[in-house]
């Protein structure tokens, strides 16, 4: 795509401005850094164009405060107070961490959180209720079967109107990758930790 100019264009009948303005579904999966940062970046360009962002955080405890979290909630009173950019809104629909998952004694409760996220996801669409979603960790309990694959990807196909959708995780579903319009793979090369390194602030958090 030299100069952001597409290699070919479709015969679908369709103008430019109305395939610029599609929605867009896209999913950032694979074992590397930087899946969740990547989506939070893509949020705060939305904030930035005047759309209204809702970040759905999935699996991840609810007492953990992330980094882009703060900056997100941040922009979202900018918003309230001076009116730039638009509203932000943060969920927390999970209770505890993803790796910690497999040892979990509270399994029922961390699939019923997560089954509970994703009628609140779905209502939100279906409402339209915001311009730009980030369904973080959300390849997760699609992964471990806790939500039907099909049953979500038909919802995030057939969503009204103009509203965007980032999901991230690892070991996105088959399915999930081929509805989406734009999908990146993180892959892993080298990490801190692999020299024994704990995450540092500012840096995973």
């Amino acid at each position: 795509m030299p100069k952001g100019v597409p290699a070919t264009v479709p015969d679908d009948g369709l103008t430019t401005r109305q395939r610029r303005n599609a929605p867009v579904l896209g999913v950032n999966t694979g074992d590397g850094k930087g899946k969740s940062t990547a989506a939070f970046g893509m949020a705060m360009r939305a904030w930035n164009a005047g759309l209204s962002v809702a970040v759905f955080q999935f699996v991840k405890s609810a007492k953990w405060r992330v980094g882009e979290e703060s900056a997100l909630r941040a922009l979202g009173d900018l918003h309230s107070s001076t009116g730039a950019g638009a509203p932000v809104s943060w969920f927390k629909m999970g209770s505890g961490w993803s790796w910690l998952r497999a040892n979990d004694t509270a399994h029922d409760d961390h699939a019923e959180a997560a089954r509970a996220g994703w009628r609140e996801v779905s209502r939100c669409l279906a409402a339209q209720e915001h311009d730009f979603y980030v369904l973080d960790e959300f390849t997760y309990p699609l992964d471990w079967g806790w939500l039907d694959v099909d049953e979500v990807v038909t919802t995030l196909r057939d969503r009204p109107g103009r509203q965007h959708v980032i999901i991230t995780g690892r070991r996105a579903p088959a399915a999930l990758i081929e509805a989406a319009d734009l999908v990146t793979e993180m892959v892993k090369l080298k990490h801190p930790m692999d020299a024994g390194r704990k995450g540092q602030k500012g840096i995973e958090w």
